[in-house]
């Protein structure tokens, strides 16, 4: 600031006071001005960063690998943080699958199965079609003139297949009347059928329901289909068929639904879907598809429910009066639920996974160097070989060995988080995924108290897997009773799968059977 000459300062004491306080205020609004200009270019910063960091991780989900695995992740707990002005932290112990799997017990520790290369043998089961090639009569005869003898055959296989076969059911009821009295004519009775007055029959209405909630296959391609094979089936009658159908099958929904609700322990997630006629919502919202599965490996349960929203209320109606373990993301709308009594909420590692290899993309490490990214991926890494190495074994089993192998990694994990929370800013990457695995440490390290938990909640998400797929083919739901009926197909056919049923007889036999049923 410049000094003003000596000879224009005022003789006069209050006036110089005036003088030197306006001077102050003026130096005041620069120094602010300052300060507002650095905080905005900061902001400024910080946004750029943002943005560079969401395109790059738009690149890498458009354009990169699919895999979380990641580059820059190092060898398991070899390595030390290498970061300057970063002190080192305290290594892990190396845990090894092989030396693993040789300290739990023989009788239960299941032998590799060694993968053959080559070509597999066709399944046993097929059956066999013979053809035989034989030798022309001339080529039967020896050049010395004697007639040669049959020794042997070679054989080899062709994988053939016919087309799917349409066929028409024809039902005769036979009549039968009293010539005598001719009390009237009687009839045998059509056994009840799947959709009443309908031409469509049980083996046909699954192959629709598998074609396209399995297969993915659009509705408008089956219609093109069957006109190749002569058949008028046009899309609006497949999708009646389908909405029809999904009604039949409400009450065996309902008791997946009460045996799921008294399982004690669910996964739960949800993901989106567009409905084009919704009542108060554009054609372009979206709505969503949440989806239960039990933890039960013995008999898994998984469902699909259609919501026009997102939010704790629909959750909090599935659930009901349930009670148990609850397994879910970070979705918010699952906090007040969680802290209900009764239910214990357990996080799911490969989210708290997830975040730190987004940090890896944005901000790979130089060569040499191991960032707290590269750390907290190859710690929790280290926990995921551990359940690979026991996922065969029971419940009691598994406890001890997390007791043993796994609790003392989750302690070191923590013991380096507290550090690197101290060490890195909260902004960026890196700093939202050591704060998102801080919030949620108490809910990710649930599963050591119980045998049963899984340690993340990729069971639900790999049961929307085919949801997804899907949806990538048929695009949208035309009508909430649409959805809701792609709710139900993909809760028996998804279900059916996780049981080791095949989707399209077991959905034969359901539609077949099912109406003959009688509710009490």
């Amino acid at each position: 600031m410049k000094i003003p000459p000596t000879d224009h300062l005022p003789d006069d004491i209050s006036a110089l006071k005036q003088q030197l306080l306006a001077q102050h205020q003026l130096l005041e609004e620069k120094n602010n001005q300052l300060k507002n200009k650095e905080q905005l270019i900061n902001q400024k910063q910080s946004r750029i960063q943002f943005l560079e960091e969401q395109i790059i991780l738009f690149k890498q989900r458009q354009f990169g690998k699919s895999s979380e695995k990641s580059d820059q992740q190092v060898e398991l707990f070899d390595e030390v943080e290498c970061e300057a002005g970063a002190s080192a932290v305290d290594t892990a112990e190396s845990i090894d699958a092989e030396s693993l799997h040789s300290e739990l017990p023989l009788a239960e520790t299941p032998k590799p199965v060694k993968k053959t290369s080559g070509r597999k043998p066709l399944p046993a089961e097929l059956p066999r079609v013979r053809i035989e090639h034989d030798l022309p009569l001339a080529d039967k005869i020896c050049a010395c003139g004697c007639t040669k003898k049959h020794i042997g055959e070679d054989t080899s296989e062709q994988l053939d297949i016919i087309p799917a076969v349409v066929q028409v059911l024809v039902h005769a009821r036979q009549k039968y009347v009293c010539e005598a009295c001719e009390s009237g004519v009687q009839m045998a009775a059509l056994p009840a059928q799947p959709i009443p007055k309908s031409n469509a029959s049980p083996g046909l209405l699954a192959h629709i329901a598998v074609a396209k909630y399995q297969d993915g296959l659009p509705l408008y391609r089956m219609e093109t289909i069957f006109k190749r094979m002569g058949i008028h089936l046009p899309r609006n009658t497949l999708a009646n068929w389908m909405m029809k159908s999904s009604e039949l099958l409400q009450p065996l929904y309902n008791l997946l639904n009460d045996q799921l609700l008294e399982s004690g322990y669910i996964h739960m997630d949800e993901t989106r879907v567009q409905v084009l006629k919704e009542p108060d919502k554009t054609a372009e919202s979206l709505s969503y598809m949440w989806v239960r599965k039990t933890g039960d490996r013995e008999h898994p349960i998984i469902l699909f429910d259609y919501a026009s929203r997102r939010r704790t209320d629909v959750a909090r109606s599935l659930l009901g009066d349930y009670q148990g373990y609850l397994q879910t993301d970070d979705y918010i709308g699952y906090h007040r639920i969680g802290q209900q009594k009764g239910i214990v909420a357990l996080a799911c590692m490969a989210h708290a996974r997830r975040k730190f290899i987004d940090a890896q993309k944005v901000s790979p490490s130089p060569k040499g160097k191991v960032s707290k990214a590269d750390m907290a991926v190859t710690m929790i890494k280290g926990l995921y070989v551990i359940e690979a190495a026991i996922k065969d074994q029971p419940a009691e089993q598994k406890y001890q060995i997390r007791q043993e192998k796994s609790l003392p990694q989750l302690n070191k994990l923590r013991a380096w988080l507290d550090k690197a929370l101290q060490q890195t800013l909260p902004k960026g990457k890196t700093g939202e995924a050591l704060a998102y695995l801080d919030k949620n440490w108490d809910k990710l390290t649930v599963y050591l108290t119980d045998g049963r938990l899984h340690i993340d909640n990729n069971p639900v998400e790999n049961a929307i897997r085919p949801f997804a797929i899907g949806r990538k083919n048929w695009l949208f739901s035309d009508s909430q009773r649409g959805a809701k009926a792609s709710a139900m197909m993909y809760s028996l056919i998804e279900t059916a799968k996780a049981n080791d049923l095949e989707p399209y007889a077991y959905l034969r036999r359901v539609f077949a059977q099912l109406p003959l049923c009688e509710t009490a």
